[in-house]
């Protein structure tokens, strides 16, 4: 437990820091989540940029590492040109 004025400070400011990417990693999930699940090469394509788009402002706020950005990014494309 924090006994200063500082840390109890630090733990508040942690936690909305913990929430507030815990939403953004989860949209981003979603997004690939339907593209993933898209029955139509056509209806994967649609849902392609949204969450490429989710992708992207991840990694721009550090939630997830760059490469792994990329990694989910080329594996999204790999699926559609499957499909299609």
């Amino acid at each position: 437990m924090p006994n200063n004025k500082q840390a109890k400070k630090r733990v508040r400011q942690d936690e909305e820091r913990r929430l507030h990417n815990k939403t953004i990693k989860t949209s981003m999930r979603s997004a690939v989540k339907r593209v993933l699940s898209a029955d139509t090469a056509e209806a994967a394509t649609e849902a392609l940029p949204a969450a490429m788009k989710r992708i992207d402002k991840a990694a721009k706020a550090h939630i997830i590492h760059d490469n792994a950005a990329a990694r989910y990014k080329a594996r999204l494309s790999r699926n559609i040109a499957a499909k299609g």
